[in-house]
C-alpha cells in the first residue's frame, strides 16, 4: 500500500455536530490533490457489509451546515473479531480503497489502531466526540455545539425552576469525562456540578447540602454528568429525597438531544481544519495518528496517545462555580 490513489472516509460511534463539515472537507481537500474518495456507510459496519460508495465533490454539497452524519453511524460487534476485520479489508481493497480517515471517539480510534495494526492500513483519526474525551487535543469536533446546546437547555429550564422553587437535576452525557457538565454549569450559571473526576474524592451531594446550598436563593440547578455506577441524576434525586427531604428536587435528563442540531461556528472550522489536514497527514506520510489542536496549532497524536485519556479536570474552573453560585 505505498502508492495511495484512493481515500476512504467512515464516521463511527455516537454522532457529533460537525461530522458533516469534516467529511466535506476530507473529501474535497482529497480530491483538490487528486485523490479518488469513496464513502463508507455506517462506519466499520458498512466495511463489513460493503456499502461504499464513489463520493465525489457535489456529494457533499450543502451539508456543512447539517448536524449528524451523512454517512450514518452505527455500533459494529462483528468487527471486534478478528473474522470480521478481515471482512472489512478485504472490502476495502476490493473497493479501491488504500488509506482511511476516521471520524468518532475513543471507541472509533481504537478500532482503528487494531485495524491498522493487524492490516497495515494507513489511517488518520479526526476526533469526532462531544465529550472531549480523547488526549492529545484541546476540542474534539461537536463539543462546542454540544455545549451551547446544554446552555440554551437549561437557560429555559431555570423559568420553571424558579417558578416552583425546586433544586432541578440537569444530566448531561460524559460518564468517564466531566467537560460537558463542568464548562455548561460555569456557561449557565448553574450552582454546581456534578463530575465523575471528583467520585473518589468527596460525596459531592453531601458536600453541595452541608455547605449552606440554596441559602440565598428559592431555587437551584446542578448539572451532572451521567453514571452508570451511582444512577447519575436520577441517583441523585433519590437520595434527595431519603437524606434531605426538605428540598424539591427534580431530574431532567438531556440525553441524545445533546447529539442534534446545526454545529457552531466554531465547530465548523475546527472541523474544515482537521479534514484537511487528515489529507495532508495522508500526503505526509503519516499513519495511525489522529489530527489534534494545541493551542490552535493542528498537531499530529498517536492513536495510543488519544484514546489513553488521562486529561486532568481544571480545578480553577471548578472552584469559579462555586464562588459565582454564591
Amino acid at each position: 500500500m505505498a502508492t495511495i490513489k484512493c481515500i476512504g472516509i467512515l464516521t463511527s460511534g455516537g454522532d457529533a455536530p460537525g461530522m458533516n463539515a469534516a467529511i466535506r472537507a476530507v473529501t474535497r481537500s482529497a480530491i483538490s490533490h487528486g485523490f479518488s474518495v469513496k464513502g463508507i456507510m455506517r462506519g466499520y459496519k458498512g466495511l463489513i457489509t460493503n456499502e461504499i460508495i464513489e463520493f465525489r465533490s457535489q456529494s457533499v454539497s450543502n451539508i456543512i451546515q447539517l448536524g449528524g452524519t451523512i454517512l450514518k453511524t452505527a455500533r459494529c460487534q462483528e468487527f471486534t473479531t478478528p473474522e470480521g476485520r478481515r471482512l472489512a479489508y478485504d472490502n476495502m481493497r476490493a473497493a479501491g480503497i488504500d488509506a482511511l480517515v476516521v471520524i468518532g471517539g475513543d471507541g472509533s480510534l481504537t478500532g482503528a489502531s487494531i485495524f491498522a495494526q493487524e492490516f497495515d492500513v494507513p489511517i488518520i483519526g479526526l476526533p469526532g466526540t462531544i465529550d472531549r474525551d480523547l488526549g492529545g487535543t484541546d476540542h474534539t469536533i461537536g463539543y462546542d455545539t454540544a455545549l451551547n446546546t446544554i446552555m440554551e437547555s437549561v437557560d429555559k429550564l431555570r423559568d420553571t425552576a424558579s417558578s416552583h422553587e425546586r433544586l432541578f437535576f440537569v444530566e448531561v452525557m460524559g460518564h468517564t469525562a466531566g467537560y460537558l457538565a463542568l464548562n455548561s454549569a460555569l456557561a449557565s450559571g448553574a450552582e454546581a456540578a456534578i463530575i465523575p473526576e471528583m467520585e473518589t474524592e468527596v460525596d459531592q451531594l453531601a458536600e453541595l447540602i452541608n455547605h449552606g446550598f440554596r441559602k440565598s436563593k428559592n431555587s437551584a440547578i446542578v448539572i451532572v454528568a451521567e453514571n452508570p455506577e451511582t444512577g447519575g441524576a436520577t441517583g441523585l434525586a433519590e437520595r434527595v429525597k431519603k437524606e434531605f427531604p426538605q428540598y424539591d428536587a427534580r431530574v431532567t435528563i438531556l440525553g441524545h438531544l445533546q447529539r442534534g442540531g446545526s454545529p457552531t461556528s466554531r465547530d465548523r472550522i475546527l472541523a474544515s481544519r482537521m479534514g484537511n489536514a487528515a489529507v495532508e497527514a495522508i500526503l505526509d506520510g503519516q499513519r495511525n495518528v489522529m489530527i489534534g489542536i494545541e493551542n490552535g496549532k493542528l498537531t499530529y497524536v498517536p492513536f495510543s496517545k488519544a484514546i489513553k485519556h488521562r486529561k486532568a479536570i481544571d480545578r480553577d474552573v471548578l472552584e469559579l462555580v462555586k464562588i459565582l453560585s454564591i
